[in-house]
């Protein structure tokens, strides 16, 4: 469908790549499909950088320049950490999504917003309208559709799974040729509890493929952080770490 979608989910959970699968999965796979780091904007840019400007329209715009709506046209938008966006630019964008239009800085018409937007965030947005940092009807409009990620701490059973699929990835990249886990190895990583999420677990099994000696990876390898506390996060690992 052309349903907006809203991901949660946790730093490193993968929400990116389930963006990505969403549109390899729409009507419009051969389609662009642009990413928009929206913490990393600045708000003086932000209009500019969405819509695009016409040559003029301010000082240092030299030429005519497309924004990120005329890049994804007919394919997805991707705003990631979408509670990152200034309250200004959260207006602009309710309006381009529900009228399907928008303007580039300095043109005198319109034009078409032909995309599918999917939104993620590790945030807390209904806490944040509370709090009036994001605009409660913005949300309604990104919400049609919303997909959970869990932790990886709460699916062990993906852990050696994915672990494998990276280990496959890391040999074939660094040119190693590493044949497995050591079960001391899997029960370390199944007990771990992956604050960094499968990110984590992807740059752990790189870093242990490159350290390993033998052909099969052991608890040694993977340089795990101390033990870490989902409720008292890192300040944990810091008071062991002392």
């Amino acid at each position: 469908t052309r349903m907006s979608v809203l991901i949660l989910g946790e730093n490193g959970t993968g929400k990116e790549h389930i963006a990505q699968h969403i549109h390899a999965r729409s009507k419009q796979p051969d389609k662009p499909f642009v990413e928009v780091d929206c913490g990393a904007l600045q708000p003086s840019l932000a209009q500019s950088a969405f819509f695009g400007h016409v040559k003029g329209a301010f000082t240092g715009a030299d030429n005519d320049k497309a924004g990120y709506f005329q890049e994804a046209d007919g394919g997805t938008l991707f705003l990631d950490e979408v509670g990152n966006l200034s309250m200004d630019m959260q207006q602009l964008l309710l309006r381009v999504i529900q009228e399907r239009r928008y303007r580039p800085v300095g043109a005198k018409e319109d034009r078409t917003a032909d995309v599918r937007i999917i939104a993620a965030t590790n945030e807390d947005l209904n806490k944040a309208v509370v709090e009036k940092r994001f605009r409660q009807d913005l949300l309604f409009r990104l919400q049609e559709y919303v997909i959970v990620v869990p932790p990886l701490r709460d699916c062990p059973e993906d852990i050696i799974p994915l672990a494998e699929f990276f280990r496959e990835i890391a040999n074939r990249e660094l040119e190693r040729d590493v044949k497995g886990f050591s079960a001391s190895a899997c029960n370390a990583l199944q007990t771990y509890m992956w604050p960094g999420n499968v990110r984590e677990l992807q740059h752990a099994v790189e870093r242990a493929v490159i350290l390993a000696p033998g052909k099969l990876l052991e608890p040694d390898n993977f340089m795990l952080r101390p033990p870490y506390s989902s409720t008292t996060g890192d300040l944990e690992t810091l008071n062991l770490m002392e």
